[in-house]
């Protein structure tokens, strides 16, 4: 039976030995996919599950039944106690099944962002994994600029996401999004949080909007590690960021629906 995993560091999976110790691994990343875990406690779990398979059946490999085994090995491995946040990987080449076992960083928040709006870099937008070293360099960028995060724009200048998060803002009482013919990374916490709005009558519309036209609106960063974080500072230009009037009350909403991991 495998015991909760105690250690940072990257395991390697295979359908005979389960998650056995790896070392570090460069190259690039078919799929990834990661959460914030709390004393063995995580929001859309089974989301994350579902998107992982999805994707890896979108390049081909490895069969449904073995993601199903990998993904059972996680659920038994990942720690009970303590702040995490493990991503699984399947790897480019040797299409290895991977976790990669980390400690949470210092969760914010709010989020300064870079509003020079940059290009979009990513090959695969709508899959999380070919472009992680992309979006990396990305916010490397905007730690140069005293941000947090940097928001993507497409070849028309509208807003895209952010290179860590998904972005959305309130125009009035209307929670709004980007559209998603764009090409977006569908998020998890953002799906959790436009299915809050639905059930609480809130409207929700998808907006082509210009970096400009966020200026002085509560503004939301969104993913699975920090939840929903206002942006409290624009750097790169003469923005002003909207007072963060919604963002307590759905911060604790998200805080609220975390659960525990299954046990099997």
């Amino acid at each position: 039976m495998t015991q909760p995993a105690i250690a940072e560091g990257l395991l390697a999976w295979s359908p005979n030995r389960g998650l056995t110790p790896a070392p570090p691994q460069g190259g690039r990343l078919l799929v990834a996919d990661s959460w914030l875990l709390r004393d063995g406690r995580v929001r859309g779990f089974d989301r994350h599950r579902e998107r992982f398979l999805r994707a890896c059946g979108e390049c081909g490999a490895p069969p449904l039944r073995r993601l199903i085994e990998f993904w059972h090995d996680i659920a038994a491995a990942l720690p009970r106690t303590g702040e995490w946040f493990p991503r699984v990987e399947l790897a480019a080449g040797s299409l290895e099944l991977r976790l990669l076992l980390r400690h949470a960083p210092p969760l914010r928040t709010d989020v300064r962002v870079w509003a020079a709006g940059q290009p979009d870099p990513r090959t695969v937008p709508r899959r999380k994994g070919p472009d992680l070293d992309a979006l990396a360099r990305v916010r490397g960028r905007a730690s140069g600029t005293d941000a947090d995060e940097a928001v993507l724009i497409a070849p028309s200048g509208v807003v895209l996401e952010a290179a860590n998060a998904s972005l959305l803002w309130w125009e009035d009482d209307t929670l709004c999004l980007p559209p998603p013919r764009l090409p977006v990374l569908a998020g998890v916490t953002m799906a959790l949080v436009q299915e809050r709005a639905a059930r609480t009558g809130i409207r929700v519309a998808h907006h082509e909007r210009t970096l400009a036209e966020l200026d002085g609106r509560e503004v939301w960063l969104v993913n699975a590690l920090h939840g929903i974080r206002p942006v409290s500072a624009w750097t790169g230009r003469p923005m002003t960021a909207g007072p963060a009037v919604r963002a307590p009350e759905w911060r604790q909403w998200l805080d609220d629906i975390m659960e525990p991991l299954p046990d099997h």
